[in-house]
């Protein structure tokens, strides 16, 4: 079965496939609720690769922490934040053309707390985030909705989606955004769609429905990994999913979509 893992298969390396642009672009739309401790652990390979939380990997990011102090400067402004799993530095440069656009900024003031998106950037050794949006948080619930949903996309990506196999590992290095969090409605009604299939067929329909919805589909590299089962029984699933019309390859033989 290990032979499907290498050289020119579909079960091998998705580095040089043409889904490869569509993946990357679905990864810097992405938007991923992180804390500051998940923040200080994040990595990066080199200069030009993707921030990685193990082993996932995250374009944009949100996080709602208390302001410990703004500096207003010439340029930007600088945000402290805490949001009691650590501390970190959030900088903001206003849009010079559209400068009436969004004036919430203005209202995020120290001993309040807010809420932060953009991505995450490093200048020498210091880590921050380069904020294109920051407004201040009005709903007192609201930092504790974030925790929650931190947890809940951080459990996704170890566990796989609700339903799914114990085991159901997401893909290393594979594209992680909300897009899982959201495709629970979808598991449900797949849950019972799909009943009737075997184990195996049925962990590939659940990955393949908790992943972002793109033109290329799923490669099946990443089906492997996630759904764990050996290459053969991978390719005896996809060929009985592909002939009862559950899916359909897309862009190649190795990128496959749900029919829905």
């Amino acid at each position: 079965g290990g032979g499907y893992l290498t050289g020119g298969s579909p079960f091998g390396s998705n580095s040089g496939s043409p889904g490869g642009i569509g993946r990357r672009g679905a990864l810097l739309q992405s938007l991923r609720p992180i804390t500051v401790k998940q923040f200080s652990q994040a990595t990066q390979a080199h200069a030009d690769a993707e921030w990685v939380f193990e082993n996932s990997e995250f374009g944009q990011v949100t996080l709602v922490a208390h302001v410990i102090s703004v500096q207003k400067q010439t340029t930007n402004s600088v945000y402290q934040l805490d949001d009691g799993t650590g501390t970190l530095e959030a900088r903001h440069w206003p849009d010079s053309v559209n400068q009436d656009s969004d004036d919430s900024q203005d209202e995020v003031v120290p001993n309040s707390f807010a809420r932060v998106t953009g991505t995450i950037k490093i200048f020498g050794t210091k880590k921050y985030i380069n904020a294109n949006h920051i407004r201040p948080v009005l709903d007192p619930h609201e930092p504790f909705y974030h925790v929650l949903e931190a947890m809940t996309v951080q459990l996704i990506f170890d566990r796989g989606p609700p339903g799914a196999p114990i085991n159901g590992q997401l893909p290393a290095g594979g594209t992680h955004s909300l897009a899982a969090y959201s495709a629970q409605g979808h598991q449900s009604e797949a849950k019972d769609q799909h009943s009737h299939l075997q184990p195996v067929p049925r962990s590939i329909v659940r990955f393949m429905l908790s992943q972002p919805q793109t033109r290329e589909g799923v490669h099946v590299g990443a089906i492997v990994k996630a759904v764990g089962a050996d290459a053969e029984s991978i390719e005896r699933a996809l060929e009985q999913l592909m002939d009862e019309g559950a899916i359909f390859s897309t862009i190649d033989e190795a990128h496959f979509q749900v029919s829905q």
